[in-house]
């Protein structure tokens, strides 16, 4: 329902006392203006710069020097406060099979063009600009408020985030004409139909009053949006007129039809009403803050990594104008808390963006770097430990899991997908875990290294049996030479921690205790004057 009382609501923005550290640490430099981030669903970053370029942070962090796509000769110039540009870009939720992407741009001329595109199919790494098949062109009145942003939901279907055209105060009062695509959010599915059909369960198919492709009203810019990769949530940084910014959050399994105001109202507030419907035909923002230094919300992503337990289930935004970034998260009590986390000035923070794994990005419009999103909360991953002859795994945070992946010296075994795993043979280790958010987290590397005590002894050979051990280990030894045998024990960074000699004669059987050693792996070091053998041994 909607309601007037702003100052209760906007006094929660700075009550919380800042308890997140928000590092920005840059990713990759060097782009010309970026306004967009995303994932194609794999380890790839790509950047979308305003001129209409799109680049590729490669999973090392190195960009590309080719760029993914250039269509700049399609896009309108651009400079300065411009809100034209290649605004948005999004992969088909089945890119790997289909390569297809889609890019909302300012076409020469000034209107706003939603195409398809698709990858090459010699060179994962570049698309072909003579594929583009137009979906939508919608046609923009000014030069600002043009939205741009493109997201597929859960659902499958692509949903086109469209400002109210331009110009101040919505002269045309566009968001609120249902026979106008501007000031909506739109929904199509660009799976069926030539370029797209209607999704049948579209809240307005069966009003001949209001457009078919609209799925809410009322918005002035909604200039980034996302949807929670865990819930499906709907989250809209919606830019406020001159006094607010606010954002608007629409639950999974909602049903559309949604009106969220402008122009009758400004975040919670009445602007302009005349025409306007009774308040209870809106729908309130979750939350708003005003302007001054503030000017204009870059809305974010609900943080799903497995990185940083402090930022975990909190949607975090910024101000294109002030700098500041906040974390907005329940209150435990059906309200909301949020917490300023950092003010960094002078980026110009155009976009967020996410990573296959759930980690966040933003993009600096000024200096032209990708940064990453950090703090210094960061979580325990699951470890592993061997017992016997079994691997055992211990959970970290985020568990319990949904996936387990062992893999032996850096790739994965086939059919290991338990939570311990048995006989393992001599090698380096590591344990791969899919989390309940769909991200990734690795184990410590665990070395096994395995003694045979069935090997009939050769001659100048030692065996040290059991290995891995508790506190006691035996050896076995034999030497043709008439000069001592001698036994040392180093750690992995070459510190000696014992010496034992041996001269009675030329084969040595002995029991060593090292309980007073810490659990660890050790390079065990056999020598009889004329030969080395190092062999490295596990303590439990």
């Amino acid at each position: 329902m909607r309601t007037l009382l702003t100052t209760i609501l906007l006094s929660v923005a700075y009550l919380a006392s800042a308890q997140i550290n928000l590092e920005l640490v840059p990713l990759a430099a060097g782009f010309s203006s970026p306004i967009g981030i995303t994932n194609a669903g794999d380890e790839r970053l790509f950047v979308n710069e305003r001129s209409g370029r799109v680049k590729i942070i490669a999973g090392d962090g190195t960009t590309m020097s080719t760029p993914f796509l250039d269509i700049d000769a399609r896009v309108a110039q651009t400079g300065g406060f411009s809100e034209q540009g290649l605004l948005g870009l999004a992969f088909h939720p089945d890119y790997k099979t289909n390569g297809y992407f889609y890019v909302h741009y300012t076409r020469n001329g000034g209107d706003g063009r939603i195409s398809r595109f698709s990858v090459t199919t010699d060179d994962p790494n570049i698309a072909d600009p003579d594929s583009e098949k137009e979906i939508l062109t919608v046609g923009q009145p000014f030069g600002n408020h043009n939205g741009g942003d493109l997201k597929f939901g859960p659902d499958g279907y692509l949903y086109i985030g469209l400002g109210d055209g331009g110009s101040f105060n919505d002269p045309g009062n566009r968001s609120q004409n249902p026979q106008e695509l501007l000031g909506k959010m739109l929904r199509i599915d660009i799976d069926n139909g030539d370029p797209y059909a209607i999704p049948a369960d579209n809240p307005f198919v069966n009003d001949p009053n209001v457009l078919d492709e609209i799925w809410s009203i009322g918005l002035r810019n909604p200039w980034r949006y996302s949807f929670d990769k865990v819930t499906g949530d709907l989250w809209i940084g919606d830019v406020g007129q001159d006094a607010y910014a606010e954002i608007d959050l629409e639950l999974a399994g909602g049903t559309g039809g949604l009106n969220y105001g402008w122009r009758c109202y400004e975040a919670f507030n009445a602007y302009i009403t005349g025409g306007c419907g009774n308040v209870n035909e809106y729908t309130d923002p979750i939350f708003a803050y005003s302007h001054g230094p503030a000017c204009s919300i870059t809305g974010g992503f609900v943080y799903r990594g497995v990185t940083y337990t402090d930022l975990f289930g909190m949607y975090i935004y910024a101000d294109y104008c002030s700098g500041e970034f906040w974390a907005l998260g329940p209150d435990g009590s059906g309200g909301w808390t949020n917490e300023e986390i950092e003010q960094i000035s002078g980026g110009a923070w155009t976009s967020f963006g996410e990573d296959i794994n759930g980690e966040i990005y933003v993009t600096g419009l000024n200096n032209g770097t990708v940064y990453q999103l950090t703090t210094d909360q960061l979580a325990t991953p699951p470890s592993i430990v061997l017992a016997g002859t079994t691997i055992n795994s211990m959970e970290g945070d985020y568990a319990p899991y949904t996936a387990y992946q062992w893999w032996l010296e850096g790739a994965p075994i086939t059919g290991a997908t338990g939570t311990t795993l048995d006989s393992p043979v001599e090698g380096l280790y590591q344990l791969e875990v899919t989390t309940s958010q769909g991200g990734k987290m690795y184990s410590n590397e665990l070395t096994v290294t395995i003694s045979n005590t069935s090997i009939p002894l050769e001659t100048d050979n030692i065996i040290v049996f059991p290995n891995p051990f508790e506190d006691v280990f035996s050896v076995e030894a034999s030497s043709t030479s008439a000069k001592p045998m001698t036994l040392s024990l180093y750690n992995l960074e070459g510190k000696l921690l014992r010496v034992w000699k041996h001269k009675a004669d030329n084969s040595w059987s002995e029991q060593f205790d090292i309980s007073d050693i810490s659990a660890g792996v050790y390079n065990l070091e056999y020598n009889n004057g004329e030969k080395t053998i190092v062999t490295k041994i596990v303590k439990r």
